[in-house]
Formats: structure tokens, sequence, C-alpha cells
């Protein structure tokens, strides 16, 4: 079968390797399609600095079950499915007490483990989690960063009710601001400076979208939810303009999210935060609850992942879609690389 591995930043080989054998507990899906994310990017230039070469990447997957291990009963061939790509310990404190995604030695395929870019993957059951006939293998790659976005929003626990102001209309922003609406925000209001990623937000259902670039963010809310403003603000841009905005004008006593992996070292005014007696939290990936509940919200209509599809390559095309993203950075949301397409 054929294997993509990034050599080296900006440099991508496939090579022939066997396709894996199924242990008991595991099961071997045929990959379908990959989403490339923004920290695929950052392996792509280089600027990862977790992730050693070479590295087979694809961490956002959709597939099908091909074959099953012995011990296996719980799935069937020729399933749909995605793959949750955190590796845990399950020993340390986080692990024992549920929250493996904070594992003390957490890896994630693609990044510190093999990803998921071959043609076959086998993988154990524990990592794997259905997705509906009727879901297209292009939307099942995007349960990965639904996930997110939902344990992200979880963070306020019930959101039911509140007002939510999420800062960054790329593809995170965007599904924070469709799962708080999906989980029963009462009114969303989200920023970007991308005319394109606000329209696709607004494609997507998002009740107030806004330019901060020709509207001061702290009048946006005011206008949007009365001078109660925002019950929480999420950053989803994760730089220092976003987050003193947030710390800038958010309600006293209220709370902000981060999301995004933030821009280097922060420089924001957290004489501000503590004068206001904001509280500041942040989210790290997601755990299986997320993916079941992201995969819910698509079912009831209430999340649409359709529309930020941007472009699909084929498998042999992964370098191009790179290129693509780089060279289209203002107009992309979510590229796809479709496996099954050599």
């Amino acid at each position: 079968m054929l294997q993509q591995v990034m050599t080296n930043p900006g440099e991508i080989i496939f090579r022939e390797v066997p396709v894996p054998e199924v242990k008991e507990n595991q099961v071997l899906v045929k990959i379908m399609n990959i989403g490339v994310c923004g920290s695929d990017i950052h392996v792509y230039h280089g600027k990862h600095p977790f992730t050693k070469y070479p590295v087979t990447q694809g961490h956002e997957v959709s597939g099908e079950i091909t074959e099953l291990g012995k011990n296996v009963t719980e799935f069937h061939v020729g399933q749909k499915v995605t793959i949750e790509p955190q590796v845990y310990c399950g020993h340390c404190y986080p692990c024992r007490h549920g929250k493996y995604n904070l594992c003390e030695e957490l890896k994630v395929m693609g990044f510190q483990t093999t990803g998921t870019a071959s043609e076959y993957f086998a993988v154990d059951i524990s990592k794997v989690t259905a997705i509906p006939e009727d879901m297209s293998y292009e939307e099942g790659a995007m349960i990965e960063p639904l996930a997110v976005a939902v344990h992200g929003v979880k963070q306020m626990g019930d959101v039911a009710g509140m007002n939510i102001a999420v800062l960054g209309a790329g593809p995170i922003g965007n599904l924070v601001a469709q799962a708080a609406k999906g989980m029963g925000a009462a009114k969303v209001l989200i920023t970007d400076i991308s005319d394109l990623r606000l329209a696709k937000a607004k494609e997507c259902g998002i009740d107030v979208c806004v330019n901060t670039q020709n509207k001061d963010f702290g009048e946006a809310m005011i206008e949007a939810f009365g001078p109660d403003k925002a019950d929480v603000i999420y950053d989803c841009a994760g730089n220092n303009i976003t987050m003193g905005q947030a710390i800038k004008y958010a309600r006293k006593g209220s709370t902000i999210v981060l999301v995004a992996v933030f821009a280097g070292m922060a420089e924001v005014d957290l004489a501000v935060a503590n004068d206001h007696e904001l509280d500041i939290k942040s989210t790290m990936m997601y755990r299986h609850d997320d993916y079941i509940d992201g995969i819910r919200l698509v079912n009831e209509g209430k999340v649409h992942l359709k529309p930020l599809i941007s472009k699909t390559f084929a498998f042999k095309d992964y370098l191009k879609a790179y290129q693509y993203i780089d060279d289209n950075r203002e107009t992309t949301m979510k590229v796809i690389i479709n496996v099954s397409e050599k």
C-alpha cells in the first residue's frame, strides 16, 4: 500500500509498505479522506515544536472498516468510522481521572507517532468511532476538528441561553460558533477580518458576523447583546490582538476561553483581567464524548460541515494541497485529501 511521509519541511514522498496486520483488539480501516489543519501546516513549514521528521501525517480522518481483529464484536466490516488520534498512557493522574486528553505522555497520530495518511491503517478499537452511513467521508474527516470545538464550548458547561462571542471565523472558530448555537446559546456573535470567512459563518447560521477592521469589537458586542455584553468570549484566533480585545471588552466577572493555539509568547493586559476578575480558561483537544456530541449535532442539522470545505486533492497531490493553502490563506477554510483518489 501507499503511505505518505513528510521527510523534511516542505518535502513529501510516497512509499510502498505492507498492509498492516490486525491485532486481536484492532480493526483495519481503509482510509478515505483526511483533513488538513493548521498544525499540519506548521509541520509543513518546520515550525511545529513537537514533531520530528520523517513523519507520516493525518489525524483528521474518515474510513471504512475492512477487517476485524478476533476479539472485535462492536464493529462490522463495511462500517463508516473516524479515528481519534490521541495515544495516551492510561496511568498518569489525568488518564486515571478520565482526562486522557491531558495525558502526561500524550502523543498524537501524525505528529509524535504515525498518522493515518496511508491506504490502510490498523487501529485499536478504543480509538474508533462509528459515523452515520448517510454522512459523507468528507464530513467524517471533519468530526475531529468539530470535537475540538465541542470540547471548547463545554469548558463553560451548559451554554443554553448564553450570549456568546467568538473571535476568529476560521474553521475552528466557525465550528465553535455553530456548536455553541447548536448546544442552545441564545445568540452568537463571530468576528474576523476576512469577509469570506464571515460569509461562511453567516451561511452556517451564525446570528451576527462582524468584520473588526470596520467596526470596533466592543461596539459590536453592545450592538449584539446590549450593555451586559457577552456571557463568554471564545478566542479562536489566538494572538495578542484578539486576546487583547477579549480582555479589554469582556463584561466584568465574565469568562474568556482560549481555544486557539497561541501564536508565540503572549503580551496581554493581565492587570485589566485581574481588575475585572475575568476567568481565563483554556482547552485541549477532546475526549470521546465530544466526538459523540459532535456527530449528534451534525445529525440534528445544527452543525453544517460541507460549507467549510474549500477544495479536495488526490492522495498523491498532498504537497499541492499545502501549496494551495499557502497561496490562498485568506480564502481557504478546510482542505481535504481524498486517499482513494490516486
